[in-house]
């Protein structure tokens, strides 16, 4: 989805965010009541204390905005190992959709693995990660997202790859050689396309398409031996991207030591959260550090930043751009989250570790 409103609608706080989300709304409303009977809205004179776009000016002039819900506030990834909480109104992000509500049920919450991949264009750099639950538009840079199934009105779940594809797959793989095979399934034609989506010779090979169109899927080698090992590859990579919540911490040493002076202050340590390649270091805030990161982990990339900066980056302490947000509910302060993050950065190490040692068994194996 794409929000043009991102500090409005996301938080690490879904208390946090129902606050600013009911200012939000009686604003909005307040501006309904104003321009629901002219021709058009002048952006100069609306309400400054929210981010217009094009698409809330035209919806200010339709229909007041449904009082704050919190079943809106639903769980999504604003970035590569990142969740948040987000406010699922339509009204309040320009694009969010009926697609959507098929991808991921009409609460927005039913599990769905999908594969998001990063938008064609000439400045991009290949990226892939599987999600199972609603991402940001800019989730790995400008992303795509393909889900294995989707549901119709009813709640029925369809599946997204065809008849047509399972049938070209077991033609490839089991074109009736006396014995019976191992039924392929659609899932693990999902599993293969991932495990292809992180080859390294398929990118670089096709380096330029993948700059220009959505990705074709090469059918390696012919035996069904050869598929099932892409789609065990597939379904682990899945395993370790969608569940890194749940996958071991990785042994990071934690050192602790006492910033007296921000203590006698009075204020938490210091946010800091920064990374050493080099050390293999990891510095939190003034008083704690992590070591022991191992050169692995630097490896697994998502187009400019390895997985482990991602997380560092999106938790630092940031002055919110947005002036009513800046003024009102700047609440955000690392020292709340601090344990939470040195779980998540020990759990995102061993994902980093453990796709590269994949990653490496998938770029020497036949094609």
């Amino acid at each position: 989805m794409n929000t043009a409103r991102d500090e409005w609608v996301y938080s690490f706080s879904a208390d946090a965010l129902q606050k600013q989300m009911r200012f939000a709304i009686d604003e909005f409303n307040r501006e309904q009541v104003r321009w629901s009977k002219v021709k058009s809205v002048d952006r100069s004179q609306v309400s400054q204390r929210l981010k217009w776009s094009e698409s809330l000016l035209a919806k200010v002039q339709r229909s007041p905005a449904p009082p704050l819900a919190q079943a809106l506030v639903v769980v999504a990834h604003y970035r590569p190992y990142v969740r948040v909480d987000y406010y699922a109104d339509p009204v309040f992000s320009d694009r969010l959709t009926g697609n959507h509500a098929a991808m991921f049920g009409a609460s927005l919450q039913l599990a769905n693995a999908c594969i998001a991949i990063s938008a064609p264009g000439p400045a991009s750099t290949f990226r892939a990660l599987a999600s199972d639950r609603l991402c940001d538009w800019h989730f790995m840079g400008d992303t795509q997202m393909y889900s294995l199934a989707r549901y119709d009105e009813a709640g029925a779940r369809i599946d997204n790859i065809t008849d047509w594809s399972l049938a070209e797959f077991k033609k490839h793989y089991q074109p009736g050689r006396g014995r019976k095979p191992r039924p392929i399934t659609k899932e693990a034609i999902f599993h293969y396309v991932y495990a292809v989506l992180h080859d390294p010779i398929y990118r670089e090979t096709y380096a330029q398409n993948l700059k220009r169109e959505f990705p074709r899927i090469p059918l390696y080698g012919d035996s069904e031996a050869t598929f099932w090992q892409w789609a065990a590859w597939g379904e682990a990579l899945m395993a370790l991207h969608i569940g890194y919540e749940q996958v071991a911490p990785f042994a990071l040493v934690r050192t602790d030591v006492p910033d007296e002076k921000v203590r006698a202050s009075g204020q938490p340590p210091k946010c800091i959260l920064k990374s050493d390649k080099d050390t293999g270091r990891i510095t939190l805030d003034s008083e704690t550090t992590l070591s022991g990161v191992p050169r692995e982990a630097w490896a697994y990339t998502l187009g400019n930043r390895c997985a482990i900066d991602w997380v560092l980056d999106q938790y630092k302490e940031k002055k919110p751009k947005d002036p009513t947000i800046r003024a009102k509910f700047d609440t955000y302060r690392f020292a709340d989250h601090k344990e939470k993050v040195i779980e998540l950065l020990m759990r995102v190490t061993t994902v980093s570790v453990e796709t590269v040692r994949i990653v490496a068994a998938i770029k020497a194996a036949g094609r």
